[in-house]
């Protein structure tokens, strides 16, 4: 009984770190996207320049 308790707890385990990795990789995915989109996207800045999107 208990090794097919730690079976299912190791599967659970498995299963959960990669539903989390594929969320994360999407997350990078949707982050790179903005970020690309940000140097597109730029407002223009004093003078007729076109500035920074990001603030630092």
């Amino acid at each position: 009984m208990v090794p097919l308790l730690l079976v299912l707890l190791l599967a659970l385990i498995l299963f959960g770190a990669g539903f989390a990795l594929k969320a994360l990789w999407w997350i990078a995915v949707i982050v790179l996207v903005a970020w690309l989109l940000g140097f597109v996207v730029r407002p223009a800045g004093s003078g007729g320049r076109r500035g920074r999107w990001y603030r630092w």
